[in-house]
């Protein structure tokens, strides 16, 4: 904010200072140099007319014009409506008013200004035009260089270069004879946009350098390469024949309201084509003068500023020579997947041949002569074949010399394709199929790894507990096997049944308490008794438990109840129960079903708790409490 005020301070001590230095000059009877401008310039066409503009100061009461270094005014005018300034009018430019012009004004009491600068007035038509050439050639890459060559028959002074829109002042050479030709050469670069314009070039005799030739034909020097390029396409297409219409058509995404068409790099007058995105470039019925390279670039109007070139369309003309033939090695049918080659062939003189499938967009094929023996021809190999391959082909021969113009095309040669006829995947559906097949191989690797760690996981779980099995006892296992609250403790505790698949299995024990109840033998524990004296010796009993109705309850156990006592005593009811156990054993279809419980106590003791005379419950079904070992 301090900065901002201090500025219209500075600005009015500078004022103050300004105009009490010219009033100082005033006083002391010193005036200003006045300024001098032609309008509408300094180069003026012979017969135009022309105004001259002299400003000095508001006190001045005349003004005058001088040409040449004489003393005496040419013009003398008073100031115009009080201003500090006046105009001098002539009416026709010739080489009588041509010249050096300056100009001074008076005020009373100081008297006259010194003169002005210099004023240049130049008149021109005063002898021929010379002619105005860029080479390499006017449209110029931004960054690049060119040069302006100016050059006549009869001019031997000074060449002068003018911009039409630019500075009034003109670049000046000196010429110099180069094959009978007075030229004079304008470098211009590096380029920018600021270069591109309409340029022209004139002469004058060293002897009277205000009076200067007609102006040379306009030179338009474009610079290409500020927007992105056009793309440029023929229709019906690249080759055609001689007499055919064809159109070119230039494309671009960017909105350019006007489009030019160079040919061999050389830029023709730009058509101004607003406001239209695709203009066409009608060329008519083709003729030899059609072929060549061809180019396009967009740009905008009242701009000499282009885009980029489009990439080079080559435009060739059939039907010049006579035609060639066309055959395939080893035959017009080929079977999927293999090679085949396209021979063109001809009698008379080609240095290249060139081989197109119609309904293609593509660009023909060329190739160089490969034997410079007669007959004269050359192979085109195309392969692996596929679907795509299939078409029909002709061919072509044209010389070095005119690489654009060629014969007539050649018969036509149907290529066939037979075979797997399963198409080649295009490069989107190969991607595609790629990517989904990447995918299940990751799906199915993820899907394996997690079955492996599943499978790792649950085996490290089995054997820590087949671990933890291992280091338990059987007196932590019986430790663990408690009875209900207020049960009677049955005696004798260690009534134990070893499970296994076979009586003599040398296994791991684990001990398991089982009530067997003697009064229903539907519940699928039936023990039949052996006594087995002499393998044990301690008086081991088997019993056979039926798995599928077998009650057994690892860790809890019911109530116990008073053992039967026909259960053991009876030997009668022992040796039929050993017989059950027995047909069982034989009839069962399964042998994973039977599963042996030795019986560690041949001697059970029961206790038998009298029922209450007062209850009128029938008593409780005795049972019989043992510890099932399973190997």
């Amino acid at each position: 904010m301090e900065g901002r005020a201090r500025t219209p301070v500075l600005t009015a001590l500078l004022c103050l200072g300004l105009c009490q230095d010219l009033w100082n000059q005033v006083q002391a009877g010193v005036t200003p140099k006045p300024s001098i401008w032609a309008d509408p310039g300094p180069v003026v066409t012979w017969g135009s007319p022309v105004t001259i503009w002299c400003q000095g100061s508001l006190q001045a009461d005349v003004y005058h014009l001088y040409r040449g270094r004489v003393s005496k005014p040419v013009y003398i005018e008073a100031p115009q409506d009080s201003s500090n300034k006046t105009s001098f009018f002539i009416e026709s430019m010739s080489t009588h008013t041509a010249g050096l012009y300056q100009c001074a004004y008076h005020i009373r009491r100081n008297g006259w200004s010194e003169r002005s600068d210099p004023l240049r007035l130049v008149v021109t038509g005063a002898y021929s035009a010379p002619s105005l050439s860029a080479h390499p050639g006017p449209v110029v890459a931004s960054g690049g260089n060119v040069s302006l060559w100016c050059s006549s028959e009869v001019t031997s002074g000074t060449f002068h270069l003018l911009k039409e829109g630019g500075a009034n002042s003109s670049q000046q050479m000196e010429p110099r004879i180069h094959h009978g030709r007075w030229q004079a050469l304008f470098p211009v670069g590096p380029v920018n946009t600021s270069h591109g314009g309409t340029y022209r070039c004139y002469g004058s005799p060293s002897s009277y350098p205000y009076a200067w030739s007609q102006p040379s034909d306009p030179l338009h020097l474009e610079v290409t390469g500020v927007y992105r390029e056009p793309s440029l396409s023929a229709q019906p297409g690249s080759l055609v024949l001689s007499g055919d219409n064809l159109t070119l058509q230039c494309r671009s995404e960017a909105d350019f309201d006007r489009f030019a068409l160079t040919r061999d790099e050389g830029l023709t007058p730009p058509q101004h084509l607003h406001e239209q995105h695709s203009p066409d470039f009608p060329l008519g019925h083709v003729s030899h003068t059609h072929g060549g390279q061809y180019r396009c670039y967009g740009g905008y109007n009242l701009s000499h500023v282009w885009s980029a070139p489009s990439a080079p369309l080559d435009i060739l003309i059939a039907g010049m020579y006579e035609k060639p033939s066309l055959s395939a090695q080893p035959g017009p049918s080929v079977s999927w997947g293999e090679n085949v080659t396209l021979r063109c062939r001809s009698e008379i003189w080609f240095d290249t041949f060139h081989l197109s499938k119609e309904g293609s967009p593509a660009p023909p094929q060329h190739l160089r002569l490969q034997d410079t023996a007669a007959p004269f021809q050359a192979n085109f190999t195309i392969g692996p074949v596929t679907s795509d391959h299939e078409g029909t082909y002709r061919c072509y021969g044209s010389n070095s010399t005119s690489p654009h113009l060629l014969s007539l095309p050649s018969d036509l040669l149907e290529l066939r394709v037979s075979g797997d006829s399963e198409d080649p995947l295009s490069p989107g559906e190969s991607g595609t199929r790629w990517g989904l097949t990447w995918y299940l191989n990751v799906l199915i690797g993820v899907t394996v790894a997690f079955v492996l760690l599943l499978s790792l996981l649950l085996l490290f779980l089995l054997t820590r507990h087949q671990r933890q099995d291992k280091r338990r006892t059987p007196a932590q296992t019986q430790a663990d096997l408690q009875f209900p609250a207020g049960a009677a403790d049955p005696q004798p505790k260690d009534l134990r049944l070893k499970i296994s698949s076979s009586p003599a299995a040398d296994t791991q024990e684990q001990t398991l308490y089982a009530a067997v109840k003697d009064t229903q033998p539907e519940e699928g524990v039936e023990l039949g008794h052996q006594s087995l004296h002499d393998e044990d010796p301690q008086g081991a009993t088997y019993a056979q438990v039926n798995h599928s109705r077998a009650r057994l309850r690892q860790g809890v156990a019911t109530s116990p109840a008073p053992l039967s006592e026909e259960l053991l005593n009876s030997k009668h009811r022992q040796a039929e129960e050993d017989r059950q156990m027995h047909r069982q054993a034989a009839a069962s279809e399964d042998p994973q079903d039977v599963t042996y419980a030795q019986l560690n106590h041949l001697i059970l003791r029961r206790e038998m708790t009298p029922p209450s005379s007062q209850s009128e419950e029938p008593p409780a079904e005795p049972s019989v409490y043992a510890a099932l070992a399973i190997h």
